[in-house]
């Protein structure tokens, strides 16, 4: 009894370990996917590796992980994970590509045409790729594979210029220069107002715009509020505003007026104006400033002396009393001989901004940077349309989501000079899920999963279950599709799904499967014929290896199964020798599966029907062939019952 007992402690401690190994395998999943959408691709590829050590949805980990490293530009490292999927026939044709700018960029060329020309069958009219590919920005190819983003206009923009969003709680603050709401004069640039800031609450209909409360609004430019801490943990706000402080006009030496960052805090429910930081000058602007999570750095737009081109991003430690260090270029990947202003850093610490100096659409365009598993940026990505137009594209807020956000722009469509649009980034969808066994409830490994696209008809993608019954492959958003599973042991069933409703965060759809297995026990156990010497019932050893799958069939998998046994003869000899003959062998079979742990009393009967039972036209030697005799000399194993309280055949 204590034996017992320990076994079955034993495997509960087992069956507890195996969900709990997968359950780790899933979260590695959710993190890396969560990682890839925020541009962390080290951080995902540490997670992509843990899926691909445990086994759990390999083929998806190396889809990944192959992407991963080519962002980064570790080409070596990304070749490996793509040789691993990239004959698998469900994956998207734009893997390819990416494949062929891997080994391209290894120095394979002549392996790289090969995929490109693969490429090219699927993609003919793929007129981007020749773009930028002239420019060699890799990162951007890779991207931009396929649209991400959906950009409308925001309801609570001007007829003059609105841009900068920076959210916080049900806030949004931004830069406006609304007439109905600007006092002053008209800005000669653009004979607009100048600009002031704004906070509106976010989607309430009945909130307008109203002027930040305080003295941070002025006669001149105020924009991109930002929010962060001091070193108090006390909120604080910095912002832009052109030269211009304590009521004097401050121009620049060229009788310019620069852009400066200010600093500003909350006193009885209005904002005060408490610093002109240091890093500012009146030679040259700073401004548009951001500022880390963590605060320990601040980001910023500047033109002075040193640079690479008109305006570059710098940053600047910030120390522990909250002064701002001194400005550091943030060098030659991100900066050009163009512009480069607006950054911004999302919450995983991947840096935006607006250039017109790196391969766009047009004019200013909305970037990311790429960096190494050192921290190290390596590269820039186009954000690509519609987040990037023929005109400027700038100021670019991501909520900690990933998902939403704001960038400001002039293109066509708009109400004002600069308009605020609202974006959602579109994650790729996938769908995956477990495909078990309708009796035992266990997964079902090697399962052919075929997703059908109802609208044309034609095959989306392919792929088969893994050992804990997984599979996942990509869709499409506002399809209609039908699932084929099928294996050898359990009948096809198809499943109907659609992707109509499903949210736009959504990056995977569930959609389990359960198949009832066949009633049939050499398919279900994989048996190969059970062969006996001639004139005798022995059990043989090459039989005892069959009959053990019957056993494991009969106590593992399905324990509830109930059979008969029947053997059988060829027409060879008399009735009275083939009864003999056939009731002995199946004694003999009944007897070694009982001894190997079959109980007895799942197996109903055993009996032996000799030659009374052919299942060919065969009488004798003279009318059969070897090979058709052989087909007569069986045992069979009819299934009576598969699960308790259901009966499969009489």
């Amino acid at each position: 009894m204590m034996k017992n007992n320990a076994k079955t402690f034993l495997i509960v401690l087992f069956l507890l370990a195996t969900n709990q190994s997968l359950q780790a395998q899933y979260g590695a999943q959710k993190r890396a996917d969560y990682y890839f959408g925020q541009f962390s691709y080290v951080k995902a590829i540490q997670e992509y590796e843990k899926m691909v050590a445990g086994g759990f949805n390999e083929a998806y980990g190396h889809q990944q992980l192959a992407e991963c490293y080519l962002l980064i530009r570790d080409y070596k490292k990304a070749i490996p994970h793509f040789e691993a999927v990239i004959h698998n026939s469900s994956l998207p044709t734009d893997y390819y590509f990416k494949y062929a700018m891997a080994l391209y960029s290894n120095g394979e060329q002549k392996e790289a045409e090969k995929w490109l020309k693969k490429y090219k069958k699927y993609n003919k009219n793929d007129s981007r790729l020749k773009r930028f590919l002239k420019d060699g920005n890799l990162a951007s190819v890779v991207f931009n594979s396929r649209e991400r983003y959906e950009v409308e206009l925001a309801d609570f923009n001007s007829t003059e210029s609105d841009f900068g969003v920076f959210k916080r709680g049900e806030h949004i603050y931004f830069a406006s220069s609304r007439k109905e709401d600007v006092e002053g004069s008209a800005y000669g640039w653009n004979n607009e107002p100048w600009l002031d800031l704004f906070v509106l609450r976010e989607g309430d209909s009945l909130s307008v715009p109203e002027k930040l409360p305080g003295d941070v609004n002025s006669k001149f430019h105020e924009s991109s509020l930002i929010f962060s801490t001091d070193y108090k943990n006390d909120t604080i706000i910095y912002f832009t505003r052109n030269n211009y402080y304590n009521n004097k006009e401050g121009y620049g030496a060229q009788k310019e007026i620069n852009l400066k960052i200010f600093s500003a805090i909350q006193k009885d429910g209005e904002w005060t104006v408490n610093r002109n930081i240091r890093i500012n000058s009146d030679y040259y602007s700073n401004g548009h400033p951001t500022v880390t999570s963590d605060r320990l750095r601040m980001y910023y737009t500047s033109d002075r002396p040193g640079g690479y081109g008109g305006t570059d991003i710098y940053y600047s430690e910030i120390h522990e009393r909250g002064g701002i260090g001194t400005p550091i270029n943030a060098g030659p990947v991100i900066n050009t001989e163009g512009n480069e202003m607006f950054p911004f850093v999302n919450q995983e610490g991947k840096l935006f901004f607006s250039s017109d100096g790196h391969v766009g659409f047009g004019q200013l365009d909305v970037f990311s940077t790429v960096t190494d598993d050192e921290g190290k940026i390596v590269d820039v990505i186009n954000l690509g349309r519609p987040m990037n137009s023929s005109s400027d594209d700038f100021a670019f807020y991501a909520d900690p989501n990933g998902i939403s956000g704001y960038v400001s722009s002039n293109r066509e469509g708009g109400i004002g000079s600069d308009d605020i649009y609202e974006f959602k980034f579109t994650p790729s969808l996938d769908i995956e899920g477990f495909v078990t066994d309708g009796v035992n409830n266990k997964p079902l490994d090697s399962v052919q999963i075929r997703l059908f696209d109802q609208q044309t008809n034609t095959l989306a993608g392919e792929t088969v279950t893994d050992k804990n019954g997984y599979y996942r492959m990509p869709i499409n958003r506002n399809a209609n599709y039908m699932i084929e599973a099928v294996r050898r042991t359990h009948p096809h069933k198809n499943t109907f799904f659609n992707t109509h409703s499903t949210p736009h965060e959504t990056k995977i759809i569930r959609q389990d499967i359960v198949l009832e297995p066949i009633l049939d026990l050499k398919l279900l156990a994989n048996l190969n014929k059970i062969y006996f010497d001639f004139n005798k019932s022995d059990i043989r050893p090459d039989a005892a290896l069959e009959l053990d799958k019957v056993v494991k069939l009969m106590t593992k998998t399905y324990p509830d199964m109930v059979i008969r046994l029947e053997a059988h003869t060829d027409p060879i000899g008399s009735h009275a020798y083939n009864d003999r003959l056939s009731e002995s062998r199946a004694k003999s079979t009944y007897e070694y599966l009982v001894a190997n742990g079959v109980p007895q009393e799942r197996i109903l009967s055993y009996k032996g029907y000799g030659k009374r039972k052919l299942i060919n036209h065969c009488t004798s030697k003279k009318d059969c062939s070897p090979e058709e005799l052989e087909l007569n000399r069986r045992t069979e194993f009819p299934i009576v019952q598969i699960k308790k309280g259901i009966l499969a055949s009489k």
